[in-house]
């Protein structure tokens, strides 16, 4: 596998709350998404982005970061399970379009593997 993003979650309780932070202070003001659950912020030249997460709308905990393998995605899957790594959310076709899975590293991070239909 090889992953050509990564970025952080970030856990807050209010993300319309922590959003004036992150844009105000930190200049991250162009929102690549915003889904109410979770959203990805990004500074003006794409270099630094983050995502605010209250809660995980379909897995069952939390990702610390999501990486970006692309059209990789069952390969990564079948990658972590041949390893034995803990999966946490199986490969699964989310609503919104994205191919996904969690998988928890040796340290007890859990990751979210995305590949995104258009990458």
């Amino acid at each position: 596998m090889e992953a050509n993003g990564i970025t952080a979650n970030l856990r807050v309780p209010d993300i319309g709350a922590a959003r004036d932070f992150y844009t105000g202070y930190l200049g991250l003001s162009v929102e690549d998404f915003n889904m109410g659950w979770v959203a990805r912020y990004r500074s003006p030249d794409g270099r630094a982005e983050i995502q605010l997460l209250t809660r995980d709308a379909t897995a069952p905990q939390d990702p610390v970061v999501s990486v970006k393998v692309g059209a990789a995605v069952d390969d990564a899957y079948a990658e972590a399970r041949r390893r034995g790594f803990g999966i946490v959310h199986p490969l699964t076709e989310e609503p919104w379009g994205l191919r996904r899975f969690f998988v928890r590293a040796p340290d007890g991070n859990i990751l979210n593997i995305a590949g995104h239909p258009d990458a």
